[in-house]
């Protein structure tokens, strides 16, 4: 995995220029490098991949699992990652691949309901649809998950149920109100809280701010402020438990509010190790990288998913309709976080 230092490397080089590029008008939301790959002749695969938002420690860490697979398998995949966490900002990006032919899109995306025309409209075009992240996504070919809705929400529960004593207010971020995924964790995870611990409350019902640092970290202050009850944060999206450590560490509640979710291991070890971040669970986003060119690749070669089909970086998989679920959690904790974040993550 050492080779993962200079793959980020090189993706903030990209990332730089698809700032400049983008600032200088309504162009492509492409990084530059990456139309002259999809113009390419179909010698190669062409495979793009849109995230929620470029420019931020987990999906630095994805773009170099997609660089690396693509490397190892021959093909032409590549990241694209708007400036912002803006679903109308994943459809341009997505209708620009469609519009250079690519073979297979692949998207983690930030609204499922806003993405179902667009992706339409790749489908028909005859390319296949890959997603992350998005369970029951309409029109994808196949969605992959590193992780259950309900062992991932489950683990947190349990995790914050035993830290609590089964008592004390809850608040829960999500990415967005329209992200399904960290909607659905935090439904699993407050059914089980309400299920096995009923004399926890949940404060307010949930918060849509999760992808924004700052967001988190003001909205975290503002429920410290308004609830001397509130005993801990439970954070759905990577960069919610950081911002809602950093409220916690500036008002001196370390100890007396706990923050669990998943975040990058190289962006939050520091308050892991200062004791404002819990910690958590999480998959490793570089191997969710790798699969997105895995199966983008097998798909333009034809190739069959289905029970029993072994895929790399899923293993034996049983799908579920079109979705691909596995259970692969990371612990986050003061004696993991170092070794995740030499790994690049």
């Amino acid at each position: 995995m050492a080779s993962s230092f200079d793959s980020i490397r090189a993706a903030k080089i990209d990332r730089r220029r698809f700032l400049i590029a983008s600032s200088l008008g309504a162009g492509s939301l492409l990084l530059p490098g990456v139309l002259g790959a999809a113009r390419a002749s179909k010698e190669k695969p062409v495979i793009g991949v849109v995230v929620k938002i470029g420019g931020i420690p987990w999906f630095n860490a994805m773009e170099a699992g997609i660089k690396k697979r693509s490397a190892e398998l021959g093909v032409d995949a590549f990241m694209v990652g708007p400036t912002s966490a803006d679903p109308a900002l994943q459809v341009r990006a997505i209708e620009d691949l469609i519009a250079k032919n690519v073979d297979v899109i692949g998207v983690v995306p930030n609204d499922a309901e806003v993405l179902e025309p667009v992706l339409e409209r790749a489908r028909k075009a005859g390319i296949k649809v890959v997603t992350h992240e998005s369970p029951k996504q309409k029109q994808a070919d196949w969605d992959f998950e590193l992780a259950s809705v309900q062992g991932f929400g489950e683990a947190y529960a349990k995790n914050l149920i035993d830290a609590l004593g089964g008592k004390g207010g809850y608040a829960v971020f999500v990415g967005s109100l329209t992200v399904p995924l960290h909607n659905a964790w935090a439904d699993a995870a407050n059914a089980y809280i309400k299920k096995n611990a009923p004399d926890m409350k949940l404060i307010g019902d949930r918060y849509g701010v999760a992808e924004d640092v700052d967001a988190s970290r003001s909205t975290a202050l503002d429920l410290i402020r308004a609830h001397p009850d509130l005993k801990a944060f439970l954070a759905f999206g990577s960069q919610g438990p950081i911002g809602a450590a950093r409220a916690v560490a500036e008002r001196g509640k370390k100890g007396q509010i706990l923050v669990l979710g998943p975040f990058s291991p190289g962006q939050g070890r520091k308050l892991v190790h200062d004791g404002v971040l819990t910690g958590g669970f999480m998959w490793n986003p570089e191997q969710a990288g790798e699969v997105f060119v895995t199966i983008g690749t097998m798909l333009t070669k034809g190739e069959e998913i289905k029970d029993g089909t072994k895929i790399e970086g899923l293993g034996v998989v049983h799908p579920d309709g079109h979705n691909l679920i596995v259970d692969q959690l990371v612990q986050l904790n003061d004696k993991t976080v170092d070794d995740l974040a030499k790994m690049g993550l």
